[in-house]
């Protein structure tokens, strides 16, 4: 966990952890590379300070925490492969989809 908390995120960016794929069905298939789906759910790593109010300049804080299961959409995100060799995803708040309960 040391690596994570290297990275702080600016503004209103959210750092994130992808779910992991399916590699078996229930059924103990395994599947190929190809046929694993994207996982378009994530657990929130960090979260920035959030952006800032053009009239006033304060902050406008951020709608997650850290720990919330979020809905993340397909495309999108960058990437950064920290030294654990674990890869996560920068995202802006409003990117993010939904939060999951």
């Amino acid at each position: 966990m040391s690596a994570i908390k290297r990275i702080i995120p600016m503004l209103d960016r959210v750092l994130v952890k992808r779910a992991e794929t399916l590699t078996t069905t229930k059924g103990g298939i395994v599947l190929p590379e190809k046929a694993q789906g994207k996982m378009m759910e994530g657990t929130v790593i960090a979260v920035g300070p959030g952006a800032r109010n053009a009239q006033t300049g304060e902050h406008i804080k951020p709608a997650v925490k850290e720990g919330d299961r979020i809905l993340l959409p397909e495309f999108g995100g960058t990437k950064v492969e920290m030294e654990d060799k674990k890869e996560y995803l920068l995202f802006r708040e409003s990117d993010i989809l939904a939060k999951l309960e």
